[in-house]
């Protein structure tokens, strides 16, 4: 197992490598001047190419590059004499529209969608999960019919919708919470549970019913299988076969994607937390790009890059130790 998390681990690394040099050289093709969007409203050739200079792109690529990863581990310093200024590691860059560290900027967005993926999950999982075994279990019967109803309403509402729905529901119609106003979890936990119940729930809805019917297709398929059928002719309690065999070898596969989907997410739910008006990553980007700021749309892609490509070396990890075949053939 330890030779098996080591070469996961190594994978890991290179992969981030290769995922950093190919964002930057995404973002540097890109028909966009940096220097010009620095550059403020009275723009003149002589200002764009000291922005060119004071920012770095005069540099050839490969200096560019190696300066930007460079702050990403030491920070990373701008300008000269008495305007110089620096951002501390781990730095992502300058948003010289909005005059901010790109990662101070990440960093005050991360709590809101960090709160919104982990309940999100949470739920999605609970609900995915316990449809998805009743539904099993009651192959052909009305909770199964149900189970799936509910399954196929979920997959075929946009997000969006079922957000605005929540919100005409329960703040317009029976005013039963307030417009969403995200508040700090350390300020004020009560409101910052109020301000993120309906975003967990329009996330949670749309997951849920993907997990319900994997849930659902895993069990019936481990039911066939001539362990767990010779787990039953020796007489083995029902509850205890369908925890110890049937689920665990039903959940596999859910862990591979519940780990994606939550790194996914991370990087920022785009459509939840614009309905809501959350200041998460999800928003972040969008105004990012709608503003054409550069830096802060690197940093976004390279933070979720980082999240997916984690979150995939640890669900390997954890797959691995739920079904020791995997180490095996790897």
């Amino acid at each position: 197992m330890a030779r098996f998390v080591v070469r996961r681990l190594a994978f890991m690394i290179f992969l981030l490598a290769i995922v950093s040099i190919a964002t930057f050289l995404l973002f540097s093709v890109l028909p966009v001047d940096p220097a010009s969007l620095s550059c403020g409203q009275h723009c003149t050739p002589e200002k764009i190419a000291a922005n060119r200079i004071r920012l770095g792109y005069d540099q050839p690529l490969i200096n560019q590059y190696f300066t930007f990863m460079k702050g990403i581990f030491a920070g990373r310093s701008y300008g000269e004499g008495a305007q110089a200024f620096s951002c501390p590691a781990p730095s992502f860059g300058y948003s010289y529209y909005r005059g901010q560290c790109v990662t101070e900027m990440i960093t005050n967005a991360l709590p809101a969608t960090i709160s919104l993926t982990i309940g999100s999950a949470i739920i999605w999982l609970t609900m995915g999960i316990g449809l998805g075994v009743i539904s099993a279990m009651n192959k052909g019967k009305i909770q199964d019919r149900v189970s799936t109803g509910l399954a196929i309403f979920g997959l075929s509402m946009p997000t969006f919708f079922i957000g605005l729905l929540l919100i005409y529901v329960f703040i317009i119609w029976l005013q039963i919470f307030p417009f969403p106003s995200y508040t700090h979890f350390l300020d004020n936990p009560f409101k910052w549970a109020q301000a993120l119940v309906l975003p967990w729930f329009t996330v949670a809805i749309v997951s849920a019913a993907l997990y319900t019917r994997l849930t659902r297709d895993g069990m019936l398929e481990t039911m066939s299988e001539d362990y767990v059928r010779l787990a039953i002719a020796k007489g083995l309690p029902r509850r205890k076969v369908l925890v110890r065999y049937v689920l665990r070898g039903a959940i596999t596969p859910i862990v591979t994607i519940a780990g994606l989907d939550i790194a996914v997410l991370l990087g920022g739910a785009i459509i939840t937390e614009s309905v809501f008006g959350l200041p998460g990553m999800g928003r972040l980007a969008l105004n990012s790009v709608t503003d054409s700021d550069l830096p802060v749309i690197v940093g976004i892609t390279l933070i979720t890059a980082f999240f997916v490509v984690v979150a995939n070396a640890l669900v390997d990890i954890l797959y691995a130790s739920l079904d020791p075949r995997v180490r095996l053939e790897s």
